[in-house]
């Protein structure tokens, strides 16, 4: 597995297994199955719903001495209820009972958007609307500076809770504002990125910044079809760039989407509740795509965002909330 060394000298594997989406009742299993095969990064949240589920997979892979807690890179997220700085700690700590650790490897805020409080014993996790038995659920905006939560997050580094502090689905305006006043600064950027939405222009601007990316969602559409986020006619894999770069590597167009991911440079966290799927997901270092089909692969960009809470907050949520216009 190669990595990406963070200016804190810590190493991220480039290939992570997401947990957005996997179903609760499968994590224990797939978890063994991917650590056993190679993968060393755990991407959680607690909006996934699943950490708990993580962390008795995670237990089984250290009591089984698959590998030790130091060979492992797992990141969690803060949730948008808990930016104010009295309960960003509680948050973390609450990941860190479930996943069953001492600390975390990556904590990143999770949105740049603030909501109203639910009590973690209320109700957790907390979800995005503030009162779900409402006749119109919605979500409750409860504005905090991001310096309010960056410094909370600064204090987990200082407490040992969490090894390196991050930004998920910010933007360059936000992180600059960010960098005038950080004392530690984010060592990864996650973000939304795959060969219809390559953010160029984030990207280089993070590598100045020494942000590490992480590319969550990298094969696009494939995670947002069946929740009607994305059409079947969505999905990258199926473009003749793609199809050509796979039979000429004898690879699938889904590890030809991967491999230009971590090409670029970034780290990627694909999900799978396939096993074989996680194999795959994770066989890219035996090849390597020529400078033409990165271009070729990188010109399919028409700037397709899926994860975009300015459409999904007013769909589902009944709440319009952009963030990135």
């Amino acid at each position: 597995m190669k990595t990406i060394k963070l200016h804190t000298g810590d190493n991220l594997p480039t290939v992570g297994f997401g947990f957005w989406k996997v179903e609760p009742e499968t994590v224990g299993g797939l978890v063994e199955h991917a650590v056993r095969g190679g993968y060393r990064h755990l991407d959680c949240a607690c909006d996934y719903g699943n950490e708990a589920d993580v962390g008795k997979g995670i237990a089984n892979v250290l009591q089984q001495k698959i590998c030790t807690r130091e060979e492992l890179w797992v990141t969690s997220k803060l949730f948008n209820t808990y930016h104010r700085a009295e309960h960003v700690r509680a948050a973390a700590e609450k990941s860190l009972m479930d996943l069953q650790l001492d600390y975390l490897d990556l904590y990143l805020i999770h949105f740049p958007i603030s909501l109203k409080y639910v009590p973690i014993e209320h109700r957790y996790p907390p979800g995005w609307v503030y009162d779900p038995d409402a006749e119109s659920p919605k979500m409750e905006l409860s504005p905090v500076p991001i310096q309010e939560t960056w410094q909370a997050m600064e204090e987990l580094v200082e407490a040992g809770l969490v090894k390196n502090i991050g930004i998920s689905n910010f933007g360059t305006s936000l992180i600059r504002d960010l960098l005038s006043y950080a004392k530690i600064r984010p060592s990864v950027l996650q973000i939304e990125s795959h060969p219809y939405l390559t953010q160029e222009k984030l990207l280089r601007y993070a590598k100045q910044e020494n942000i590490a990316v992480t590319a969550y969602s990298p094969l696009g559409a494939l995670s947002y079809v069946s929740i009607g986020m994305a059409e079947q006619g969505d999905i990258v894999l199926e473009q003749p760039v793609v199809q050509v770069a796979a039979r000429h590597h004898g690879k699938t167009a889904a590890q030809i989407i991967l491999r230009w991911g971590i090409q670029r440079g970034n780290a990627i966290v694909p999900k799978s509740s396939r096993p074989e799927r996680l194999d795959e997901n994770i066989a890219l270092f035996d090849f390597e795509l020529s400078d033409a089909e990165m271009r070729s692969i990188s010109a399919l960009n028409c700037n397709h965002r899926f994860n975009d809470p300015g459409v999904f907050g007013e769909e589902v949520f009944n709440t319009f909330c952009p963030i990135y216009e």
